[in-house]
């Protein structure tokens, strides 16, 4: 425990007020169970190369044609592929300074408390993971390109561009045909949320807080899957129109995992500087690992940034790596989809 300005600052204790604040996003995406912890990962990471990167094998489903059992027929053997998955570790950090003059003047302490600083980490895992699907969906080559346009529905070019009613169905059944099923949540933008909101498709949820205070949260109900509604969702806007992008989650799309930082929160003050100022320090590592889908190991990025993301030349579908006779994960076994619409 270190000393600071007279009173103990605790870092771990402050860490732990910090992880026991609801998340709201984060909380609706594990009870929707599109995205699954997965911590064993975290001990992995010293043992692989940088520390930043991580390799994990995927076991594909056995697979084969039933041979006839009739007492004369040779029983053919098959062997499982594997799969190569690589995991990028996302570092983040920030920090916030305040005068003491700002206190002096008003008698108000402007430190940031715990619930503010979980507020503004679910808003920066929200755009790495956002980010992230905008990467995978800018896959161009390969299998990757095969990923987008099965997983990818567009309703931008019919005469119904809006989303509707029919529209979440019928991407789900494109991307996972008979297991559209598993599809679990989508998340929006405002403008799409509105839309069907205005066509009663929408029931939202209700939040209850320690004080038994109940308010309504940025998450509904739409065919029965959960919806978050972020304006970090794509809005590309055209001539005369803009594309929005809404994405859509089946249970286990999404595998995260919690690294750590050696030292999460610290503080630090100069009492010269301004008359004397604070500085709250915060700092996070984690993985969004979209199932199926590998980051392509780059010893030059450390640390991935929103652009880096970004880019589809950063991703791949997850592949045996065998030479000539590359096996691919399956698309259909990944539940992830794409519906791009006109509002």
């Amino acid at each position: 425990m270190s000393l600071f300005d007279q009173k103990n600052f605790n870092g771990e204790v402050f860490g732990a007020y910090v992880d026991t604040v609801p998340n709201l996003n984060r909380t609706e995406l594990l009870k929707s169970r599109a995205i699954v912890q997965k911590q064993q990962y975290a001990a992995m990471l010293p043992d692989q190369t940088g520390g930043n990167f991580i390799t994990v094998p995927i076991k594909a489903r056995i697979s084969g044609d039933a041979d006839n059992y009739d007492g004369s027929t040779n029983i053919k053997t098959d062997s499982r592929a594997t799969y190569t998955h690589g995991r990028i570790v996302i570092g983040r950090a920030h920090g916030w300074t305040e005068r003491d003059f700002s206190a002096d003047v008003t008698g108000e302490d402007f430190m940031p408390a715990a619930t503010e600083v979980a507020e503004y980490w679910d808003d920066v895992d929200m755009a790495d993971l956002l980010a992230t699907l905008e990467g995978i969906f800018a896959m161009s080559s390969g299998e990757g390109a095969n990923f987008v346009s099965a997983h990818t529905h567009d309703v931008t070019a019919g005469e119904k561009n809006v989303f509707d009613a029919t529209t979440l169905n019928n991407a789900m059944q494109k991307a996972l045909g008979d297991n559209k099923a598993k599809f679990a949540l989508a998340v929006m933008h405002s403008q799409v949320a509105t839309n069907i909101e205005n066509l009663k498709l929408t029931d939202y949820l209700k939040y209850t807080d320690k004080e038994g205070v109940q308010r309504t949260i940025s998450a509904g109900t739409l065919n029965g899957r959960t919806v978050l509604v972020t304006d970090l969702c794509p809005a590309v806007a055209g001539e005369g129109s803009t594309t929005y992008t809404t994405y859509i989650f089946g249970e286990g799309a999404i595998e995260y995992t919690n690294v750590g930082a050696k030292v999460p929160y610290e503080m630090d003050r100069d009492p010269a500087k301004n008359g004397g100022e604070t500085t709250m320090y915060s700092r996070q590592r984690k993985i969004f690992s979209p199932v199926g889908i590998s980051w392509k190991n780059s010893a030059a990025i450390i640390s991935p940034t929103k652009e880096q993301l970004k880019s589809g030349a950063n991703w791949a579908i997850a592949s045996s790596n065998a030479s000539g006779d590359a096996k691919y994960f399956p698309l259909k076994a990944i539940p992830i989809g794409r519906i791009l619409s006109l509002g």
